[in-house]
């Protein structure tokens, strides 16, 4: 008489589970449908039963291997350590030596996943800061702007500078490293930067030349300020040395430092890149 489907399910733990089909014999599960009931690949199965990890309890009469509902309770116990960080060879140390006290390897594996735990939240919140930085262009509340960057700075520069730049990979890198930075942080950058405008000034006053030794060392201090926020070729830096002297903003920004500051600021960027190799013509965005 040919059994009815149900029949040919295999009881594990006293349930009929119908992902357990035909693929079952009255012996067990074969290693198809006992991966399948477990979410494993048959490899892995192999590789365990290979490593004496979880051994099949029987075979059919052909030689292939069938799982018993012990076998396969053995399998969820090694899903569950794996799950927990224990590596293979701990977990079978586990299974095969029960006077062992479990609970010191998974009180052991508790204090890791708590530190993982922090860990994560940690990467959590520097993500959140990373967004918030490219969605507001700085992490400092407008009071705090103004204390740093002094009176002249106003606070809408930074969402306008988002506007402007926040599709492009620098203001990605830039929201990157503002996300870690600390009131104390941009000080120290708004120090430099006022330092580094005073001797710019001091130099066109002067009469500096571009080209000149000392005009190229000023020119390279200005990139490397630039570079606090995202690397800064040479190229880049022709690119904003053109704006300083185009763009009303910057230019009335610059020249209220010193008359024409603007425009002797970027004759000796390009003057800089001259000499390194880099033609400010045909200077791009690279």
């Amino acid at each position: 008489m040919k059994p009815r489907r149900s029949d040919a399910h295999v009881r594990l733990d006293g349930v009929t589970n119908p992902a357990m089909d035909d693929a079952a014999g009255p012996g067990g599960l074969t290693v198809g449908a006992a991966a399948s009931h477990v979410e494993v690949t048959v490899r892995t199965l192999h590789h365990w039963d290979a490593i004496g990890l979880v051994r099949p309890s029987g075979r059919t009469t052909g030689g292939y291997r069938l799982y018993s509902a012990a076998d396969v309770a053995r399998i969820h116990r090694v899903l569950i350590y794996r799950e927990l960080g224990l590596s293979l060879d701990d977990i079978g140390e586990l299974l095969d030596a029960p006077t062992v006290d479990m609970t010191v390897p998974l009180r052991q594996q508790r204090v890791q996943l708590l530190d993982r735990i922090s860990r994560l939240r940690e990467m959590v919140e520097a993500v959140d800061r990373m967004i918030e930085a490219a969605n507001a262009g700085i992490l400092l509340s407008a009071e705090e702007q103004v204390a740093i960057f002094g009176q002249r700075w106003k606070p809408s520069l930074a969402a306008g500078a988002r506007d402007r730049w926040g599709d492009t990979a620098q203001w990605a890198q830039y929201a990157e490293r503002a996300a870690g930075m600390t009131p104390e942080d941009w000080q120290h950058i708004a120090d430099n930067i006022a330092t580094l405008e005073h001797d710019l000034a001091a130099a066109k006053r002067a009469g500096v030349r571009p080209g000149s030794a000392e005009a190229n060392a000023l020119a390279e201090r200005h990139r490397a300020s630039i570079d606090a926020y995202f690397d800064c070729t040479l190229s880049m830096q022709v690119c904003l040395g053109r704006k300083y002297a185009a763009d009303p903003g910057f230019t009335a920004y610059y020249d209220a430092i010193e008359p024409g500051l603007a425009s002797w600021l970027r004759d000796i960027i390009d003057a800089n890149a001259r000499d390194r190799g880099i033609d400010p013509d045909s200077a791009t965005w690279t």
